[in-house]
Protein backbone atom coordinates (compact mmCIF):
# COMPACT_ATOMS: atom_id res chain seq x y z
CA UNK A 1 0.00 0.00 0.00
CA UNK A 2 1.18 3.41 -0.93
CA UNK A 3 1.01 6.66 1.02
CA UNK A 4 -0.17 9.63 -1.37
CA UNK A 5 1.90 12.56 -0.64
CA UNK A 6 1.05 16.32 -2.49
CA UNK A 7 3.79 18.86 -2.26
CA UNK A 8 3.55 22.40 -3.43
CA UNK A 9 7.16 23.30 -4.57
CA UNK A 10 9.16 25.50 -6.94
CA UNK A 11 10.63 24.52 -10.00
CA UNK A 12 14.28 23.51 -9.23
CA UNK A 13 16.48 22.17 -11.50
CA UNK A 14 17.69 19.73 -9.22
CA UNK A 15 13.84 18.14 -8.81
CA UNK A 16 14.30 16.98 -12.41
CA UNK A 17 15.25 12.98 -11.47
CA UNK A 18 12.72 12.87 -8.74
CA UNK A 19 9.81 14.47 -11.49
CA UNK A 20 11.02 11.99 -14.29
CA UNK A 21 10.37 9.12 -11.75
CA UNK A 22 14.46 8.66 -11.68
CA UNK A 23 14.20 8.57 -8.28
CA UNK A 24 11.31 7.25 -6.24
CA UNK A 25 10.42 5.53 -3.11
CA UNK A 26 8.11 2.43 -3.51
CA UNK A 27 5.86 3.12 -0.53
CA UNK A 28 5.13 7.16 -1.44
CA UNK A 29 3.09 8.20 -4.57
CA UNK A 30 4.61 11.51 -4.58
CA UNK A 31 2.06 13.89 -6.55
CA UNK A 32 4.23 17.73 -6.85
CA UNK A 33 2.58 20.68 -7.86
CA UNK A 34 5.73 23.34 -9.80
CA UNK A 35 4.25 26.39 -8.03
CA UNK A 36 5.87 29.99 -8.43
CA UNK A 37 4.74 31.38 -5.10
CA UNK A 38 5.25 29.94 -1.86
CA UNK A 39 2.18 28.87 -0.43
CA UNK A 40 1.02 31.22 2.13
CA UNK A 41 -1.73 29.07 3.93
CA UNK A 42 -0.09 25.60 4.14
CA UNK A 43 -2.47 24.81 7.10
CA UNK A 44 -5.45 25.83 6.01
CA UNK A 45 -4.99 24.32 2.28
CA UNK A 46 -6.67 21.18 1.41
CA UNK A 47 -4.34 20.86 -1.98
CA UNK A 48 -1.48 19.98 -0.53
CA UNK A 49 0.08 17.66 3.23
CA UNK A 50 2.73 19.73 2.48
CA UNK A 51 4.87 22.64 1.05
CA UNK A 52 8.58 24.81 0.33
CA UNK A 53 8.39 26.64 3.13
CA UNK A 54 10.32 30.32 3.71
CA UNK A 55 12.34 29.28 6.72
CA UNK A 56 12.00 32.97 8.18
CA UNK A 57 8.46 32.81 8.64
CA UNK A 58 8.78 29.36 9.85
CA UNK A 59 10.96 30.43 12.78
CA UNK A 60 8.68 33.49 13.28
CA UNK A 61 5.76 31.22 13.45
CA UNK A 62 7.32 28.86 15.90
CA UNK A 63 8.58 31.75 18.10
CA UNK A 64 4.53 32.93 18.49
CA UNK A 65 4.27 29.31 19.26
CA UNK A 66 2.82 27.95 16.08
CA UNK A 67 2.78 24.03 15.31
CA UNK A 68 0.36 23.85 12.65
CA UNK A 69 3.04 22.83 10.14
CA UNK A 70 6.60 21.14 11.19
CA UNK A 71 9.75 22.01 9.35
CA UNK A 72 11.68 19.17 7.89
CA UNK A 73 15.71 20.29 8.54
CA UNK A 74 15.39 19.96 4.04
CA UNK A 75 16.59 22.97 2.55
CA UNK A 76 14.88 23.15 -0.62
CA UNK A 77 16.72 26.56 -1.59
CA UNK A 78 19.89 27.64 -0.31
CA UNK A 79 22.32 30.58 -1.76
CA UNK A 80 25.16 32.69 -0.71
CA UNK A 81 23.93 36.55 -0.53
CA UNK A 82 26.99 38.31 -1.54
CA UNK A 83 25.74 38.21 -4.88
CA UNK A 84 22.38 39.42 -4.43
CA UNK A 85 23.50 42.76 -3.60
CA UNK A 86 22.97 45.38 -7.20
CA UNK A 87 23.59 48.90 -8.03
CA UNK A 88 23.48 50.76 -11.10
CA UNK A 89 26.77 50.72 -13.73
CA UNK A 90 27.78 54.26 -12.52
CA UNK A 91 27.74 53.97 -9.22
CA UNK A 92 30.95 54.22 -6.70
CA UNK A 93 30.09 51.63 -4.32
CA UNK A 94 32.20 48.54 -4.78
CA UNK A 95 32.49 47.40 -1.15
CA UNK A 96 29.59 45.88 1.83
CA UNK A 97 31.42 48.42 3.83
CA UNK A 98 30.14 51.29 1.65
CA UNK A 99 26.55 50.67 1.93
CA UNK A 100 26.73 52.55 5.44
CA UNK A 101 24.26 55.60 5.48
CA UNK A 102 22.76 54.73 2.40
CA UNK A 103 19.38 53.77 0.88
CA UNK A 104 18.88 50.04 0.36
CA UNK A 105 15.79 48.77 -1.29
CA UNK A 106 14.46 44.99 -0.33
CA UNK A 107 11.23 43.06 -1.78
CA UNK A 108 10.22 42.03 1.46
CA UNK A 109 11.93 42.85 5.24
CA UNK A 110 11.23 39.41 6.73
CA UNK A 111 12.31 37.19 3.76
CA UNK A 112 15.07 34.42 4.55
CA UNK A 113 17.17 35.75 1.83
CA UNK A 114 17.08 39.51 3.10
CA UNK A 115 17.80 38.81 6.35
CA UNK A 116 20.84 36.60 5.43
CA UNK A 117 21.89 39.85 3.17
CA UNK A 118 21.52 42.12 6.09
CA UNK A 119 23.81 39.85 8.40
CA UNK A 120 26.94 39.55 6.01
CA UNK A 121 26.15 43.35 5.96
CA UNK A 122 25.70 43.37 10.15
CA UNK A 123 29.69 41.10 9.91
CA UNK A 124 31.12 44.31 8.71
CA UNK A 125 29.67 46.79 11.03
CA UNK A 126 26.82 48.26 8.83
CA UNK A 127 23.68 47.22 10.99
CA UNK A 128 19.82 48.28 10.48
CA UNK A 129 20.52 51.47 12.23
CA UNK A 130 23.01 52.47 9.75
CA UNK A 131 20.53 51.84 6.47
CA UNK A 132 17.28 54.04 5.55
CA UNK A 133 15.67 50.63 4.09
CA UNK A 134 12.72 50.65 1.60
CA UNK A 135 10.39 47.97 0.35
CA UNK A 136 8.82 47.47 -2.84
CA UNK A 137 8.67 46.08 -5.76
CA UNK A 138 11.47 45.20 -8.20
CA UNK A 139 10.07 46.05 -11.21
CA UNK A 140 6.63 46.99 -13.15
CA UNK A 141 5.73 43.75 -13.91
CA UNK A 142 5.25 42.49 -10.07
CA UNK A 143 2.47 43.38 -7.82
CA UNK A 144 2.17 45.83 -5.30
CA UNK A 145 1.62 44.51 -1.98
CA UNK A 146 2.13 45.03 2.07
CA UNK A 147 6.33 44.04 1.99
CA UNK A 148 6.62 45.05 5.00
CA UNK A 149 4.03 44.11 7.69
CA UNK A 150 4.49 44.71 11.32
CA UNK A 151 8.47 45.51 10.88
CA UNK A 152 7.40 49.29 8.67
CA UNK A 153 9.24 51.82 11.23
CA UNK A 154 9.09 55.14 9.80
CA UNK A 155 12.33 57.21 9.41
CA UNK A 156 14.05 53.70 9.50
CA UNK A 157 12.25 51.00 7.39
CA UNK A 158 9.35 52.21 5.01
CA UNK A 159 7.27 51.62 1.70
CA UNK A 160 8.74 52.62 -1.65
CA UNK A 161 7.80 56.14 -2.07
CA UNK A 162 4.94 56.43 -4.82
CA UNK A 163 5.35 52.41 -5.08
CA UNK A 164 8.35 53.20 -7.69
CA UNK A 165 9.79 49.96 -9.08
CA UNK A 166 12.98 49.81 -7.51
CA UNK A 167 14.83 49.26 -10.48
CA UNK A 168 13.86 52.34 -11.35
CA UNK A 169 14.81 53.90 -7.89
CA UNK A 170 18.41 52.91 -8.41
CA UNK A 171 18.38 54.66 -11.97
CA UNK A 172 17.29 57.81 -10.93
CA UNK A 173 19.40 57.89 -7.49
CA UNK A 174 16.10 57.37 -4.92
CA UNK A 175 18.14 54.13 -4.03
CA UNK A 176 21.83 53.39 -3.70
CA UNK A 177 21.47 49.49 -3.74
CA UNK A 178 18.59 46.71 -4.11
CA UNK A 179 18.89 43.26 -2.56
CA UNK A 180 17.37 40.51 -5.30
CA UNK A 181 18.26 36.93 -6.03
CA UNK A 182 16.75 37.73 -9.21
CA UNK A 183 18.45 39.87 -11.40
CA UNK A 184 16.54 42.07 -13.75
CA UNK A 185 16.01 41.11 -17.39
CA UNK A 186 19.08 42.05 -19.15
CA UNK A 187 21.02 42.48 -16.06
CA UNK A 188 23.78 40.33 -17.64
CA UNK A 189 24.30 42.01 -21.05
CA UNK A 190 27.21 43.88 -21.66
CA UNK A 191 24.78 47.15 -22.09
CA UNK A 192 23.19 46.46 -18.18
CA UNK A 193 22.70 49.39 -16.68
CA UNK A 194 23.11 47.87 -13.49
CA UNK A 195 25.91 45.68 -11.93
CA UNK A 196 26.65 43.25 -8.54
CA UNK A 197 28.27 45.70 -5.66
CA UNK A 198 30.80 43.63 -4.96
CA UNK A 199 33.05 42.92 -8.51
CA UNK A 200 34.40 39.40 -6.91
CA UNK A 201 31.53 38.51 -5.74
CA UNK A 202 32.37 34.64 -5.61
CA UNK A 203 35.73 35.52 -3.59
CA UNK A 204 33.27 36.93 -1.11
CA UNK A 205 31.50 34.05 -0.98
CA UNK A 206 34.30 31.19 -0.80
CA UNK A 207 35.85 33.58 2.37
CA UNK A 208 32.15 33.38 4.12
CA UNK A 209 32.07 29.59 3.60
CA UNK A 210 35.44 29.52 4.63
CA UNK A 211 34.42 31.24 8.13
CA UNK A 212 31.05 29.90 8.84
CA UNK A 213 31.04 26.73 7.10
CA UNK A 214 27.60 27.06 5.44
CA UNK A 215 25.73 28.15 2.05
CA UNK A 216 22.88 29.90 4.21
CA UNK A 217 19.30 28.03 3.94
CA UNK A 218 15.99 30.28 2.84
CA UNK A 219 13.50 27.77 1.88
CA UNK A 220 12.58 24.23 3.84
CA UNK A 221 10.16 21.34 3.41
CA UNK A 222 6.80 21.74 5.62
CA UNK A 223 4.40 19.10 6.64
CA UNK A 224 0.89 19.62 8.03
CA UNK A 225 2.03 18.57 11.60
CA UNK A 226 -1.33 16.34 11.72
CA UNK A 227 -0.08 14.69 8.61
CA UNK A 228 2.53 13.93 10.01
CA UNK A 229 1.32 12.48 13.15
CA UNK A 230 -0.28 9.96 11.28
CA UNK A 231 2.64 9.16 9.13
CA UNK A 232 5.36 9.81 11.34
CA UNK A 233 8.33 8.16 9.14
CA UNK A 234 7.31 10.49 6.20
CA UNK A 235 9.47 13.22 6.81
CA UNK A 236 12.44 11.27 6.78
CA UNK A 237 11.25 9.13 3.63
CA UNK A 238 10.67 12.71 2.06
CA UNK A 239 14.06 14.08 2.30
CA UNK A 240 15.76 11.30 1.36
CA UNK A 241 14.24 11.64 -1.98
CA UNK A 242 15.22 15.09 -2.15
CA UNK A 243 18.76 14.17 -1.08
CA UNK A 244 18.78 10.99 -4.03
CA UNK A 245 17.16 13.23 -6.33
CA UNK A 246 19.57 16.22 -6.23
CA UNK A 247 22.84 13.65 -6.15
CA UNK A 248 21.86 12.43 -9.30
CA UNK A 249 21.38 15.82 -10.59
CA UNK A 250 24.59 16.80 -9.87
CA UNK A 251 25.91 13.83 -11.30
CA UNK A 252 24.18 13.86 -14.26
CA UNK A 253 25.42 17.77 -15.05
CA UNK A 254 29.15 16.75 -13.85
CA UNK A 255 28.39 13.88 -17.12
CA UNK A 256 26.84 15.83 -19.54
CA UNK A 257 28.40 19.47 -19.29
CA UNK A 258 28.05 20.21 -22.73
CA UNK A 259 24.46 21.03 -22.58
CA UNK A 260 25.49 24.25 -20.83
CA UNK A 261 29.32 25.82 -21.96
CA UNK A 262 31.50 26.49 -18.47
CA UNK A 263 29.55 25.11 -16.29
CA UNK A 264 31.75 22.07 -15.56
CA UNK A 265 34.25 24.28 -15.10
CA UNK A 266 31.90 25.92 -11.99
CA UNK A 267 30.70 22.20 -10.86
CA UNK A 268 34.72 21.66 -10.36
CA UNK A 269 35.09 25.09 -8.47
CA UNK A 270 32.41 23.92 -6.18
CA UNK A 271 33.46 20.72 -5.36
CA UNK A 272 37.14 22.13 -4.47
CA UNK A 273 35.41 25.26 -2.03
CA UNK A 274 32.91 24.01 -0.88
CA UNK A 275 33.18 20.11 -0.42
CA UNK A 276 30.75 17.11 -0.52
CA UNK A 277 28.58 17.71 2.05
CA UNK A 278 27.56 21.28 1.74
CA UNK A 279 23.66 20.85 0.87
CA UNK A 280 23.70 17.93 3.47
CA UNK A 281 20.40 17.73 4.81
CA UNK A 282 19.71 17.00 8.36
CA UNK A 283 19.69 18.71 12.06
CA UNK A 284 23.28 18.05 12.51
CA UNK A 285 24.65 19.19 9.60
CA UNK A 286 22.76 22.52 9.85
CA UNK A 287 22.43 23.02 13.17
CA UNK A 288 25.15 25.63 12.81
CA UNK A 289 23.40 27.47 10.71
CA UNK A 290 20.39 27.33 12.42
CA UNK A 291 21.43 29.09 15.26
CA UNK A 292 22.61 31.70 13.51
CA UNK A 293 19.72 32.38 11.87
CA UNK A 294 17.87 32.29 14.87
CA UNK A 295 20.25 34.87 16.36
CA UNK A 296 20.31 37.44 13.28
CA UNK A 297 16.15 37.20 13.56
CA UNK A 298 16.09 38.21 16.68
CA UNK A 299 19.42 41.13 16.44
CA UNK A 300 17.07 42.38 13.45
CA UNK A 301 13.79 42.24 15.90
CA UNK A 302 11.97 39.57 13.55
CA UNK A 303 11.33 37.38 16.78
CA UNK A 304 11.09 37.95 20.06
CA UNK A 305 13.21 35.89 21.91
CA UNK A 306 15.63 32.92 20.74
CA UNK A 307 15.00 29.50 19.77
CA UNK A 308 16.68 26.22 20.44
CA UNK A 309 16.86 23.78 17.89
CA UNK A 310 14.29 21.23 19.34
CA UNK A 311 11.96 24.20 19.03
CA UNK A 312 12.79 24.61 15.41
CA UNK A 313 12.62 21.28 14.65
CA UNK A 314 10.71 19.23 17.09
CA UNK A 315 12.05 15.74 17.00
Amino acid sequence: MTLTVRLALRDWDYLTPLLLGDVADPGIDLQITRVGTLVDDLPTTTAYDGAEISFSRYVQDRAAGGDAVLGVPQFLMRGFRHRCIITAKTSPITRLEDLAGKRIGVTGWQDSGNTWTRAALADLGVGVEDVMWYAGRLTEAHPITDRLGRFARPGRIEAMPGEQPMIAALLDGGLDAVFTPFMPTGFFRPDSPFRHVLPDFRSAEIAYFDRVGYVPGMHILGLKAGFVLQNPCIAKALSDLFDASLAMWLEKRRKYAETTPWIIQDIAMMDAALGAGWAASGLSANAGMVNDFVRQSHEQALIGRDLTLEEIFPP
